[in-house]
């Protein structure tokens, strides 16, 4: 773990438009969520190990670095690599179809909750809470991988990368819907995931501005049973409450 993190060394902004942070955590979960004793796979494919993973994956929870990083400008020393934005940490659960937390504990406390109808990013320190229904900002985007309950081939094509770190990365192109206008809504050009043992390890993504936004899971249980209200959430008394199309 903490090589994975040495090596891209990145950190996530705070305020961030809904729409990315639906799509970054979104895949972040569900690359992450397994138990290392689940699945006992030598030598199959990275490609095969995130197609298992999707199969037999329930509920899962667990801990996230979720890290943005940037390549050094001109003015700044080109021989120390990517630089480090901003970074996060917390705790995560989920449960197919549709549900998931995303708990941000690190450096300030905030949530983004998915009940199965609606998605709700909570801060806490502005004492806000957003609503925004769930059916349409997750639609054909990589948060299928997580709620989805079709095929992963369905919705991306799964390109064999290279070996390093101790993974098999995986890169996810995302399939051209010819039914939505401009094919895909995704901030993203590029989409890796790297797998170790049956395990989704790390979540690599790179927008078209060349920013690039690393997470790394740990510490994850697969298949746990959660009480029926665990992505039930009502705002604290006297919080503002703001309702998006």
């Amino acid at each position: 773990m903490a090589e994975i993190v040495k090596f891209f060394i990145a950190r996530l902004n705070r305020v961030v438009i809904l729409k990315r942070l639906i799509s970054t955590l979104s895949i972040a979960i569900t690359m992450g969520l397994i138990s290392s004793n689940i699945f006992a796979i030598d030598v199959e494919s990275g490609s095969e190990q995130l197609r298992q993973f999707v199969r037999n994956s329930k509920t899962a929870e667990g801990e996230f670095v979720q890290q943005q990083l940037r390549s050094p400008k001109p003015n700044e020393p080109q021989d120390k690599g990517l630089k480090v934005i901003r970074q996060t940490q917390g705790q995560f659960v989920f449960q197919r179809p549709g549900r998931f937390i995303w708990d941000t504990q690190k450096p300030y406390e905030q949530k983004l909750i998915a009940d199965g109808k609606q998605l709700i990013l909570w801060d806490k320190d502005l004492n806000q809470a957003t609503f925004r229904s769930a059916g349409q900002a997750l639609a054909s985007t990589p948060a299928a991988i997580l709620f989805g309950e079709v095929s992963l081939d369905q919705h991306f094509d799964l390109v064999e990368g290279e070996e390093h770190l101790g993974m098999k990365w995986v890169g996810l192109t995302p399939k051209k819907d010819p039914g939505v206008k401009g094919g895909n809504d995704l901030p993203y050009t590029k989409i890796s995931v790297g797998m170790a043992n049956g395990l989704p390890k790390a979540l690599e993504l790179v927008d078209g501005l060349g920013s690039i936004v690393l997470v790394t899971l740990d510490k994850m249980q697969l298949n746990v049973i959660l009480p029926a209200n665990r992505f039930t959430f009502i705002p604290p008394a006297g919080a503002e409450v703001l309702r998006l199309k």
